[in-house]
C-alpha cells in the first residue's frame, strides 16, 4: 500500500525569515556569481546498456587550470550494483537552506533512472574522493509509495528532499509522482496529494514566491527504455504538457498542453530571481524553447520563444532531422540561456534581457550527425548539401552530440557532455558506446555573447580503465546554475 503525505512540506516561515548568514549556498543568485572558481566537477559514468558488465560510477574530474592533473579523472566511485543508469543528481542542501545554519551541501543524490536505486555520496569529507554514504533500496520507494524511475532531485528549504520518478515498478507513466525522502534519506512517501500526479513525470522547479512547483513530461519508461520510436508518440506514450502544482499543499492546479511545438518537454528552469514568476522549458522532439509565464489572473501560460527548424537531410532514418533540445541552463544573472541540438550538433546561446525577444548571441558546432565526414548532409534551401565544421580537440575527433551542459558561476565556462541515456545513444550514436564519451569546456564572452572551445581541456572516457564509459551530468561540489533555488 502506497503512503502518501497530505501536502508537500516547504518551512516557508524559515524560508522567508530565518537568518541568511550561514546556512549552505548563496543568499541571493548574483552574490553566487561572486563565489570560487571551481576546480572540481563530479561527472555520473554509465555502463549499464553499453555491453561492460561494470558498475557504474562518480567520476571526480580535476578542472584547476594550475593542477598538474588538470582535465583528468582523479577519483571514480564505483557503486556497488551493476545496470543501474545512473543519471541526473542533486544535493542534500542547496541555496534554498540558506538560511538554516544547521544545513550543509554535503551530500550528492543519484538515482538510477533504470534500476530505481537512490544513492547517497558523501562528497564533503573528501572532495577530491567522495564516498558512499547510503543506499535507498527501491523495493523501499515501491513499497511505501509505488513509484519508480527516479530522475530529478531537488532539495526543499524544509530539509527534505524531493525527487521525481517517471513510472510504476511496471513503467507505467500512469504510475508516475513525486517521491519524499526525509533528510536521513529515509522513503518518507509521495509528495503530492492522491490523484495529483502529473500525466508523465520527468524534470520539475519550484518557486516559493509564487507557491508554484512545474513539471515537465518525457515518457512512459516502457517506451522509453527501449529506444526512441516515433510510432510510441502517436500511440500516446511520450508527454507534451507541463503540470502546475501548488507547492504549499501538494495539488494539482493546472496542466498546460504544449501541443505539437511542444512534444516530449524535458529539463525546465525557472529565472533564478526568486520574484520572477516565467521561465522555460526545452521541448526535445519539436526542438523549441518554450516560455512560460503566469498571467494577470493568476494562472499559468505559456508562448513558443525560439524555434529550431529541423533539417532536410539525405541518408538518415528520416527525411528532416529535429535538433533534438535535451538539455539547457540559464545563466545566474538571468541574461543568458544557453540550450544544445544534441542531433544537429550545435550549442547557442541567446540573450533573454527582453523575456519576448531572445537574440542569439553564440553559436558552436561540437559533434552531431551532420559534421564533415558523416555519412548524413543536410539539404539547404538552395537545394545543396551541407554539413557542419567541427574541430578535432588534441587531436580527438568530437564524438556524438553536445548533451548535458553545466555553466560556471560566473557565467564564463561551459562544460558540455554528450551522453544522453544509453539506449538512446546506441540507436543514434552507436559510435559513442563504442569509444566512449568525452567532456569539452566552451569558453564563454559574457559582455558581447560568444562561445569558444577551450582546446587544452578534453576529458576523454574512452580511455577509462573498465573501458569506454559515457558521462552524463555534472555537479560542482560548491552548488550549480541547475540545482541551486533561491526562496
Amino acid at each position: 500500500m502506497a503512503t502518501v503525505l497530505d501536502h508537500g512540506v516547504v518551512n516557508e516561515k524559515k524560508s522567508v525569515n530565518g537568518c541568511c548568514k550561514s546556512g549552505p549556498g548563496y543568499a541571493s543568485p548574483i552574490e553566487s556569481m561572486s563565489g570560487p572558481r571551481e576546480s572540481l566537477i563530479y561527472v555520473t559514468a554509465v555502463y549499464a546498456g553499453t555491453g561492460i558488465e561494470k558498475p557504474d560510477y562518480l567520476a571526480t574530474v580535476d578542472v584547476d587550470p594550475s593542477s598538474p592533473t588538470y582535465s583528468k579523472v582523479i577519483h571514480r566511485l564505483p557503486v556497488p550494483y551493476v545496470g543501474d543508469e545512473l543519471h541526473h543528481t542533486g544535493w542534500n542542501s542547496c541555496s534554498s537552506c540558506h538560511g538554516d545554519p544547521s544545513a550543509e551541501r554535503r551530500f550528492l543524490i543519484a538515482p538510477s533512472l533504470v534500476s530505481g536505486r537512490i544513492y547517497v555520496i558523501d562528497t564533503k569529507t573528501n572532495p577530491r574522493s567522495p564516498s558512499l554514504h547510503k543506499v535507498v533500496d527501491p523495493a523501499d520507494i515501491i513499497q511505501k509509495t509505488g513509484l519508480a524511475y527516479p530522475h530529478t532531485s531537488h532539495c526543499l528549504a524544509s530539509g527534505e528532499l524531493m525527487i521525481s520518478c517517471l513510472g510504476d515498478k511496471d513503467g507505467n507513466a500512469e504510475g508516475n509522482g513525486f517521491l519524499l525522502l526525509d533528510s536521513d534519506f529515509n522513503v518518507k512517501g509521495r509528495w503530492e496529494k492522491p490523484g495529483h500526479s502529473p500525466l508523465f513525470g520527468y524534470d520539475f522547479w519550484y518557486q516559493p514566491r509564487h507557491n508554484t512547483m512545474i513539471s515537465t513530461s518525457w515518457g512512459a519508461p516502457t517506451a522509453f527504455t527501449k529506444g526512441f520510436d516515433l510510432q510510441h508518440v502517436a500511440d500516446g506514450l511520450y508527454g507534451r504538457h507541463l503540470t502546475c502544482i501548488q507547492l504549499a499543499r501538494g495539488e494539482l492546479r493546472q496542466t498546460l498542453d504544449l501541443g505539437n511545438t511542444g512534444l516530449l518537454p524535458l529539463e525546465i528552469r525557472f529565472l533564478h530571481d526568486p520574484a520572477k514568476d516565467t521561465g522555460f522549458v526545452g521541448s526535445a522532439l519539436s526542438s523549441n524553447m518554450i516560455r512560460f509565464f503566469k498571467t494577470q489572473d493568476g494562472s499559468w501560460s505559456h508562448e513558443l520563444a525560439i524555434p529550431v527548424k529541423p533539417l532536410k537531410v539525405q541518408n538518415w532514418i528520416l527525411p528532416e532531422m529535429p535538433g533534438l533540445i535535451t538539455d539547457f541552463l540559464i545563466s545566474l544573472d538571468d541574461r543568458f540561456l544557453y540550450f544544445v541540438n544534441w542531433l544537429h550538433g550545435d550549442i547557442r546561446q541567446y540573450n533573454i534581457e527582453d523575456l519576448k525577444n531572445p537574440v542569439l548571441t553564440g553559436q558552436l558546432w561540437v559533434g552531431g550527425l551532420i559534421q564533415k565526414g558523416s555519412p548524413v548532409a543536410a539539404i539547404g534551401e538552395d537545394g545543396k548539401t551541407w554539413q557542419s565544421d567541427v574541430p578535432e580537440i588534441q587531436g580527438q575527433k568530437l564524438r556524438g552530440g553536445p548533451q548535458m551542459i553545466q555553466l560556471t558561476l560566473d557565467g564564463k565556462r561551459l562544460y558540455v557532455t554528450n551522453s544522453l541515456f544509453s539506449a538512446w545513444d546506441k540507436q543514434f550514436y552507436p559510435g559513442l558506446v563504442e569509444k566512449g564519451s568525452h567532456i569539452l569546456q566552451i569558453d564563454v564572452d559574457t559582455e558581447k555573447g560568444g562561445l569558444k572551445i577551450n582546446p587544452n581541456f578534453f576529458v576523454d572516457f574512452g580511455a577509462e580503465p573498465d573501458g569506454p564509459a559515457l558521462a552524463h551530468e555534472m555537479r560542482y561540489p560548491g552548488g550549480d546554475c541547475t540545482s541551486d533555488i533561491w526562496i
